[in-house]
């Protein structure tokens, strides 16, 4: 355990240098959330029909989404990984005394999460000074507040198990750009990082929260926001739960296999 919390913290702590790249990721990010915000409000004002949630809860769900981006954005994959298999040096990768699936997790878990550091307090403090119903507000309840740091844990395991499956997947293919870009078209709109879950047809609801995309980022906004009751809260933990084992599980076999075929050819 104590060489994998070494990886954790090297790579934490490399992923706390690029401060300027925070900045400049806060402005963006800033930007992008009071644009879906005036997006949504023109929309809300037309009053042609009814929508799943308040405003301002869309609100906070939007700020959320923003201060906590680096956990869960789909688009982001650390290099340095596929680099290591399409170019072979991988096999010094295997000569480490330790377990490789567990190494590659723990790292991207690191660089995740100080990015985090570096972006979600600006943006949540002045997302809290701005004016109802435009800014972030505190948890809907005494029962959200304690289940959202929980829900948020979950969804962020289940994050990084599916991003290992990309990762594995390099073992297999030429380029790993195929798929990166086709995963990252279908997990941003199935998160709910396009649109928010509860605006999807009722039809196609029940599917979208069985997979795990949903098990992501939008189980605990919508915890947070009061979107889901305390039964349907628990009931998305649980599902979040089962996504977190399932995908890790699934992950560690495909390595294992992966590693048995793999050939490192050069000299």
């Amino acid at each position: 355990m104590r060489k994998y919390l070494s990886f954790f913290r090297i790579r934490f702590l490399a992923g706390l240098q690029y401060r300027a790249a925070a900045w400049a990721g806060i402005a963006t990010q800033f930007a992008w959330g009071g644009m879906s915000i005036l997006m949504y409000r023109a929309f809300y004002q037309s009053g042609q029909s009814a929508f799943p949630m308040e405003f301002s809860q869309l609100s906070s769900y939007i700020w959320m989404q923003q201060a906590f981006l680096a956990m869960f954005m789909v688009w982001f994959y650390d290099n340095e990984i596929f680099d290591h298999i399409t170019s072979g040096s991988i096999a010094y990768e295997l000569c480490r005394p330790c377990d490789l699936y567990s190494m590659w997790f723990v790292k991207n878990m690191a660089i995740r999460l100080s990015r985090v550091v570096l972006r979600c307090a600006p943006i949540l403090l002045v997302a809290a000074l701005l004016p109802a119903p435009y800014g972030v507000t505190l948890p809907a309840s005494l029962e959200a507040a304690l289940l959202f740091p929980i829900s948020m844990l979950l969804g962020f395991l289940v994050m990084v198990a599916f991003s290992m499956l990309v990762y594995i997947s390099a073992f297999y293919t030429i380029s790993p750009n195929g798929v990166r870009i086709l995963v990252t078209s279908v997990l941003e709109f199935l998160a709910g990082g396009v649109l928010p879950i509860p605006f999807f047809p009722d039809w196609l609801r029940p599917v979208m929260y069985a997979l795990p995309f949903a098990s992501m980022q939008n189980t605990p906004y919508l915890i947070y926001v009061g979107h889901f009751a305390a039964g349907d809260a628990l009931g998305g933990m649980v599902m979040q739960l089962f996504w977190v084992i399932a995908l890790v599980l699934m992950g560690k076999g495909w390595m294992n296999r992966a590693l048995k075929k793999v050939v490192v050819q050069g000299g």
